[in-house]
């Protein structure tokens, strides 16, 4: 992939060389694990690295400054503009086990959130960028993160990171824990970041728990039910097919 640099200045340019030369090099070593073992054939042809402001208002109105679509990754290399990312998610929330995780792990989340983006072009996953997605959004952004989590990171990092997203699952569930997971993706991007974020943290816990518990980590087998769900004409939805509606005892049934 090729590295496409969209910045006002060229002091921004040298302040972030260094970061992008490094997320580079790791993303290609992953573009191979995902080509190898889960079915990357067609890889975005670049990667915009900009800032947020950019990112959010001239290249599109996401306002998280990490994307893709079908040719091109859009990635912030910003460390203080991703620090002020996570501590907004919370909300105003004291949550010192949370913040103390992010304020140590910054890099390491950027990197993982870029790699999240790439993961999305795997021809494993059903719907393609054009595609109007119906439901089933919340398993391929909740795979989108447990892939690369579970390839890069430590046992240790791994860990980590999912006691952090449980925590904030367990924070934020009386505001935001009626919405269906289901639901995940028929309002993109309304509302505030906390809200936003919270289908992002249970996708992935929701992921977890199919792959570790219900697959005994077998990802693989996982992908496979949901392809039998699709051949099968998608009859209901997939959180019901995979019967996980127990896994938040706080969301409400259909």
């Amino acid at each position: 992939m090729r590295n496409i640099y969209a910045f006002e200045s060229q002091e921004d340019y040298i302040k972030y060389q260094d970061i992008i030369e490094e997320f580079s090099a790791k993303l290609e070593n992953y573009q191979k694990i995902m080509e190898q073992d889960f079915k990357l054939i067609d890889s975005p042809k670049g990667i915009v690295w900009t800032t947020e402001e950019l990112a959010t208002t001239v290249f599109s109105d996401i306002p998280i400054p990490a994307y893709t679509n079908k040719d091109l990754i859009y990635m912030s290399p910003d460390i203080e503009t991703w620090q002020e990312i996570f501590k907004r998610q919370l909300d105003g929330k004291s949550l010192p086990n949370v913040q103390s995780f992010y304020k140590s792990s910054t890099e390491i989340e950027m990197f993982i959130i870029l790699a999240h983006e790439l993961t999305h072009h795997s021809d494993l996953f059903l719907d393609d960028f054009d595609d109007e997605i119906e439901n089933g959004i919340w398993f391929e952004e909740g795979m989108c993160f447990y892939l690369p989590r579970k390839l890069l990171l430590s046992e240790k990092e791994f860990d980590e990171i999912t006691n952090v997203e449980a925590e904030l699952v367990e924070a934020f569930k009386d505001k935001y824990g009626n919405n269906l997971l289901e639901d995940f993706g028929s309002s993109p991007y309304q509302g505030s970041l906390s809200s936003i974020m919270f289908d992002y943290w249970r996708s992935y816990l929701a992921i977890k728990h199919l792959v570790e518990v219900r697959a005994n980590n077998d990802v693989k087998f996982i992908f496979d039910e949901y392809h039998k769900w699709d051949k099968e004409g998608r009859k209901a939805p997939l959180t019901q097919y995979f019967d996980i509606g127990s896994l938040f005892n706080f969301e409400k049934t259909k």
